[in-house]
C-alpha cells in the first residue's frame, strides 16, 4: 500500500521533523516512490496516542489528523489538524519547551535540492526596530 492510500483509508499521519542525525535516511526516502517501493518499515515507528505512525528517530513528531484532501492529477494535498506533539526530552528547556539552541531541524529547500540547518538566532519579537 502506498503511504497515501493509507493516509486516505486512515485520516492520520505523522509530521517527522528531521535533524541531521538522520537525515542520509529520510533523504533517501525522499527520492524513492511509494507508488514503486514499499516505504512502510524503512524506520523504526510507534503508534502515537490517536493512531499515527511516530518515526521513532524524530526528535520532534507531529501526530495530525486529515481534516481535508484537495487533490490534483497525481497529488494530493492534506490540509491536517495537529492532534499531538511529541518531543525528545533531549532537546526540551526547563519548560519543557523545544530548544531551538539545542535541536537543530533541517529544512529542504525547492527547487535547489539543498538542505540547511536551523538554529542561528536573529533576533527577539517586538525587539527589531
Amino acid at each position: 500500500m502506498t503511504i497515501n492510500k493509507g493516509i486516505r483509508e486512515n485520516k492520520k499521519l505523522s509530521v517527522n521533523v528531521v535533524d541531521e542525525s538522520w537525515l542520509k535516511d529520510a533523504d533517501r526516502m525522499g527520492t524513492i516512490s511509494g507508488n514503486k517501493v514499499d516505504k512502510s518499515e524503512a524506520f523504526a515507528w510507534t503508534l502515537g496516542e490517536n493512531g499515527a505512525p511516530l518515526i521513532d528517530e524524530a526528535k520532534v513528531s507531529i501526530e495530525c489528523e486529515v481534516d481535508g484532501n484537495y487533490e490534483l492529477e497525481h497529488f494530493d494535498h492534506f490540509i491536517c489538524k495537529i492532534l499531538a506533539t511529541y518531543a525528545d526530552e533531549a532537546v526540551l528547556d526547563e519548560r519543557g519547551k523545544i530548544n531551538y539552541h539545542v535541536f537543530k531541524p533541517v529544512l529542504f529547500e525547492f527547487p535547489t535540492y539543498e538542505y540547511f540547518v536551523t538554529g542561528e538566532k536573529v533576533g527577539n519579537c517586538g525587539k527589531m526596530n
